[in-house]
């Protein structure tokens, strides 16, 4: 199979399987983490945490970064501090990762799916801005659901493989209809929507640092805000909403114990160091993806004329779910992965019966599209 060849000549690796995306440590990882051992700062508090953040917040261009043990916890927390209160109901998209519609739930609130577009496979504006229009009203200052008669609190997007979807129509019609705006930006760290950075739109922005994510912190995730309310508000209730005191244990509302390990920060510091040049390595290898499939004749999903994406995972449109299936069995049997895209949250067991939009072309991607191996090949500034 000439995908097959072409892959392993990419990743110089003639045997063996290669991975959708594994980690790349090629700069101060282990010397950082030797250091906080050295220190004995291995938990919630440490100044690789406090750097990590001020490294985040800088490249993203937001005044306040708060690192969580993972993105769930991040967008949990975010869903907190926006006022999500439990039957609540949050709208998002049904082609999505379940931490999504997991953080949601744990708020004892729950999902609204709303279509998205086939370009960027992130939230349609089009299709959020019918259901405003056919399917709420507004009352008491917020905005309420005909159907259910239930509040809707906020909207929470995604930016699918790190591809921005259309987030300042999104951004318009939230503030319109008076529901907090929550951008789950967990696979897009390097990705910006007309020069702005993902997670940088609403009130909050959430990114992921799993260990399959463009850059790693091992698990860890990220709560980004202009607001310096927020941030204090974010930091308190992710360190178990414990007062400041020299010696004293006081806790003044439910917390979590949310925050980032400084050994995990030490970790993300050094990846931070290399992130540009990971960026820039990807970029190389979606370009020649894209070069590859054109003249296979097989569509290779690229970034909107509107947006810069940092290529996290690489996805192919295929045909027909018969031509999907037979190209991920002949792939994954040559040891190259590749996997479908995430079934839809509206056919897992939890969400059958919520409500939602026509979401046809969220059934049509999860039919045809496929992820590719996307992580940085050996040298990051090597050619490739």
């Amino acid at each position: 199979m000439e995908f097959v060849r072409f892959v392993r000549d990419k990743y110089k690796k003639p045997e063996g399987v290669i991975p959708l995306h594994e980690p790349v440590f090629a700069g101060n990882e282990k010397k950082y983490l030797i250091d906080c051992v050295d220190s004995t700062f291995v938990s919630s508090v440490g100044e690789f945490v406090t750097r990590f953040e001020k490294m985040l917040a800088e490249f993203t261009g937001v005044k306040y970064a708060i690192a969580t043990m993972n993105g769930t916890a991040a967008l949990h927390a975010a869903l907190i501090l926006a006022g999500v209160k439990r039957d609540d109901e949050i709208i998002t998209q049904p082609l999505s990762f379940i931490a999504t519609c997991n953080a949601i739930t744990y708020c004892g609130a729950e999902p609204v799916f709303v279509d998205v577009d086939i370009d960027t496979m992130g939230m349609s504006a089009k299709s959020l801005k019918l259901f405003f229009e056919q399917q709420t009203r507004r009352a008491k200052g917020g905005c309420y659901n005909k159907v259910t008669g239930k509040r809707i609190s906020a909207v929470v997007p995604m930016h699918t493989f790190g591809h921005p979807c259309r987030i300042d129509e999104i951004a318009l019609l939230c503030a319109e209809h008076r529901v907090a705006l929550i951008e789950d930006a967990a696979e897009s760290l390097g990705s910006f929507y007309k020069d702005k950075h993902t997670g940088t739109f609403g009130r909050t922005g959430v990114i992921s640092f799993n260990g399959n994510k463009t850059i790693t912190t091992g698990g860890g995730g990220a709560i980004l805000t202009k607001s310096e309310d927020i941030a204090v508000k974010a930091k308190h209730i992710t360190t178990t909403a414990k007062l400041s005191h020299p010696y004293e244990y006081v806790h003044d509302m439910t917390g979590f114990n949310y925050r980032l390990p400084n050994i995990n920060a030490a970790l993300g510091c050094a990846q931070m160091e290399k992130l540009q040049e990971m960026l820039v390595t990807k970029r190389l290898l979606a370009n020649m993806y894209k070069d590859f499939f054109v003249s296979k004749g097989i569509a290779f999903v690229t970034e909107p004329d509107f947006a810069r994406s940092n290529f996290w995972l690489n996805a192919i449109i295929l045909e027909s779910k018969m031509e999907r299936d037979k190209f991920l069995k002949e792939t994954n049997a040559a040891g190259i992965a590749t996997r479908p895209v995430w079934k839809l949250m509206t056919e897992l067991a939890m969400y059958t019966k919520a409500q939602r939009a026509e979401i046809k072309n969220a059934k049509w991607l999860e039919e045809r599209v496929v992820n590719i191996p996307s992580g940085v090949p050996p040298d990051p500034l090597a050619p490739l």
